[in-house]
């Protein structure tokens, strides 16, 4: 395999091929009325005026219908499955121009992610009203673990926490977009990739989005550098935010660090296989598959205090001093609550 190509966050180069937008697919109205997606997912019609008969109580007894209960629970839910197959068979959902599909992964993914976040990692949320409730906004996090499950555990934060019920968008290094089948999974999921020209599109629409400036360096770093920020680039998320006018959202994150305590870095394998690094744990690859398990970690997620950036002048975005101090500021918020965290916590597991 060929050396994987790391597209840098702060280049403002377009996408290029691996990062064509898909037309967005509409939903067509089946059948002769208008119809709205129900809670259970199900498609309902609009509500209407009722027959006689639906509306009359029950003559004999007085009593009303009997509610669904215990069995009406079960069955709306398969009704709803049922519908959200017919769906995805007949094309009947929204894709936008980047391949998110939110009602797959608002039915599907999220609920797959949603053990490991509520169970296994047991995640704790601090500081989730600090995203905006409307408009866009530039989440900036600390990035560990070897695999990259504390980005998807952030998503299902946000998804899962934020009263206004926002959906955050991902930045990722073109490798994901290159693996088979987590390609297709990562864009239906709202992931694009790590480029100036797709965050501030996504920014200037108005949606929530993540991204983490160490890249490879923080999620590949050894043990024994656990919790200490890696270089951010050269501060091409703040640039981005300046043109959006989006404020800047730190973000940190503890309990990845642990998960695969990484010892060493067998980088003549990586360089064969193509990959940033290939990571020696205490259990992999000693155990095989079984050791590719994440260890039980508790972890903590905190939303710091916005950074505005809409008082700033458009040519601030050129401006190589103005980024590198909000460079620095969001560096040094995020690592000094990740110390406070770390002195809060009781235990790694509890």
């Amino acid at each position: 395999m060929a050396d994987a190509k790391v597209i840098p966050f702060d280049d403002d180069r377009s996408r290029g091929g691996a990062a064509t937008p898909r037309p967005a697919r509409r939903r067509p109205l089946l059948g002769g009325g208008a119809r709205r997606r129900n809670g259970e997912g199900a498609v309902s019609p609009l509500p209407g005026p009722q027959a006689p008969e639906a509306a009359a109580p029950e003559a004999a007894g007085g009593g009303a219908q009997p509610d669904a209960g215990c069995g009406g629970g079960w069955e709306r839910r398969l009704a709803g499955g049922l519908a959200f197959l017919r769906r995805r068979i007949t094309g009947e959902y929204e894709v936008d121009e980047f391949g998110y599909d939110e009602e797959l992964t608002d039915q599907v993914l999220m609920s797959l992610l949603r053990p490991l976040y509520e169970k296994y990692f047991r995640v704790e949320v601090k500081g989730i009203g600090n995203i905006p409730s409307e408009g866009g906004a530039l989440v900036v996090a600390n990035h560990s673990g070897t695999l990259p499950l504390d980005g998807l555990m952030m998503q299902v934060a946000v998804h899962d926490n934020h009263p206004a019920g926002r959906h955050l968008r991902l930045l990722a290094a073109d490798l994901v977009f290159m693996l088979p089948v987590v390609n297709e999974l990562a864009r239906k999921a709202g992931h694009t990739l790590a480029c100036a020209e797709d965050a501030e599109r996504l920014l200037q629409r108005g949606e929530v989005v993540g991204v983490m400036p160490e890249g490879f360096k923080g999620i590949g770093k050894p043990f024994s550098e656990r919790y200490k920020l890696q270089r951010f680039g050269r501060g091409g998320f703040v640039s981005t935010a300046l043109r959006a006018g989006a404020p800047i959202v730190p973000c940190s994150i503890v309990g990845a660090e642990e998960i695969y305590p990484m010892i060493g870095n067998a980088k003549t394998l990586a360089r064969v296989l193509g990959i940033p690094y290939f990571p020696i744990t205490p259990t992999f690859p000693w155990l095989g598959p079984l050791g590719a398990v994440p260890l039980p970690t508790k972890w903590t997620i905190q939303f710091g205090e916005p950074i505005p950036t809409d008082g700033f002048p458009p040519e601030a975005a050129e401006d190589p001093m103005l980024m590198f101090n909000l460079t620095d500021q969001v560096r040094e918020q995020i690592q000094h609550t990740l110390y406070k965290l770390l002195v809060q916590r009781r235990s790694v597991f509890f």
